[in-house]
């Protein structure tokens, strides 16, 4: 039988034996000789053979050359790791507090206060030139690879084609495979050094390929854009992207505050913001500071763990931090990172750790729930962001219960007894 016959049935059998993540997963992880079926790994091998080839006339109309495309598809399999990774994102599925109790550690804070002062000059030329706070800079760094402790060890190439050739990313990782070989392409780093995080994040501070292409700076002038070896490079790039995506100087990402008694929920979220001064005389007050700066600053009000954990006043800098990455968790670590290292305290309101949280199967319950309310239109993944929320507390508003967003068993209750 011809080979391209033997092609064409194996990729044939993909619809029999990879259907849904959890085969494909499985096809993924071993040929017969690993104990793995071996016609699903053959269905699996010849499908991903076919999309390598299918992929380069997109990447030639990206103006991506042969030669270049070759050297870097050449022998990539899929990575059964990479679909795993993406649905176990901590950002979105652990406790706010155990989240930035692990990210903003004494340990990192301390490293952040040390580097502080190494770089000191470096980081001040930054924040000269783009505006930006040297400490949210810093915390970033720590943030993404413990300060370039550890940047990532998987084949970015590899990770990216994963990505574009199945699974619920596949736009994503289509766009970012294009951006990864223009990076190639103009010669800023060949694809065995090529390494980063599953999701093709890169370098001191994990930019993906297309944030790498149009916010990247050569800081330290030797002619390229090096974020896995500069830091000079990598930092100012960091900083770039922020200012780039609304970073305003001379503002803070925001605060911990006190709500006064009797508060009224309907002000939480981004849809009631305000200026920091009328925020005053409806009776906010900062937990920590004796009182705001900045009080012409448009801000909003959030309380990631509900009316029992700490609320919070963010301002626009809160969100040039969420372009980094769109997870409240983890732009609030950011800029609890950044007040540390500048030398404040801890937050003053303790979180609600004894809390009873939702497992992701009851997360998905109550998304369906909201859903049929009319109040949810997102993804049944049991990920919990911002649509979520705000399904939770338009729900919470029209039961007559303090609307303040947070997702917890007495929640789920309270919808399972409307069925």
């Amino acid at each position: 039988m011809k080979a391209t016959n033997m092609k064409a049935i194996a990729i044939a059998a993909v619809a029999g034996f990879l259907t849904g993540f959890a085969t494909v997963s499985a096809a993924f992880s071993a040929p017969a000789a690993a104990g793995g079926n071996p016609l699903a790994w053959l269905a699996t091998k010849a499908a991903f053979e076919q999309f390598r080839e299918d992929f380069w006339p997109e990447a030639r109309r990206a103006g991506i050359s042969r030669r270049v495309y070759a050297r870097a598809m050449s022998g990539v399999t899929p990575d059964p790791d990479v679909l795993k990774r993406l649905e176990r994102q901590p950002e979105f599925s652990t406790p706010i507090w155990t989240y930035i109790g692990k990210r903003v550690s004494d340990i990192r804070i301390a490293k952040g206060r040390e580097l502080l002062k190494q770089h000191a000059r470096l980081l001040g030329a930054i924040e000269h030139r783009y505006g930006v706070d040297r400490h949210v800079v810093l915390a970033i760094w720590g943030m993404e690879t413990n300060y370039g402790g550890y940047t990532g060890k998987d084949g970015v190439v590899r990770a990216l084609a994963t990505l574009a050739f199945s699974g619920r990313k596949r736009k994503y990782g289509r766009t970012q495979l294009i951006g990864a070989l223009k990076i190639l392409q103009a010669g800023d780093i060949t694809p065995e050094r090529m390494k980063g995080s599953w999701a093709g994040a890169m370098g001191h501070t994990q930019f993906i390929p297309t944030t790498y292409l149009a916010y990247a700076q050569d800081f330290d002038g030797d002619g390229r854009r090096d974020i896995w070896n500069s830091v000079p490079d990598a930092l100012a790039s960091t900083a770039n992207y922020l200012a780039k995506r609304g970073w305003k100087p001379g503002r803070p990402w925001g605060w911990e505050v006190r709500l006064p008694k009797r508060f009224d929920w309907r002000l939480i979220g981004r849809a009631a913001a305000r200026s920091v001064a009328r925020w005053e005389k409806l009776g906010i007050r900062p937990a920590a500071a004796r009182r705001f700066y900045a009080r012409d600053a448009r801000a909003w009000l959030i309380l990631p763990a509900g009316r029992k954990g700490p609320a919070f006043l963010v301002t626009d800098n809160f969100r040039a931090i969420l372009a980094y990455n769109s997870s409240t968790a983890y732009a609030l670590a950011v800029g609890h990172l950044a007040d540390r290292i500048a030398g404040a305290g801890p937050f003053v309101q303790p979180w609600p750790v004894r809390e009873r949280l939702l497992s992701r199967t009851e997360r998905i319950e109550l998304q369906k729930m909201l859903a049929r309310e009319g109040l949810y239109r997102g993804a049944f993944r049991g990920h919990i962001g911002p649509k979520t929320r705000e399904a939770v507390r338009r729900y919470q508003l029209s039961a007559g219960i303090p609307a303040d967003g947070f997702i917890n068993r007495e929640l789920l209750e309270h919808l399972r007894r409307k069925r």
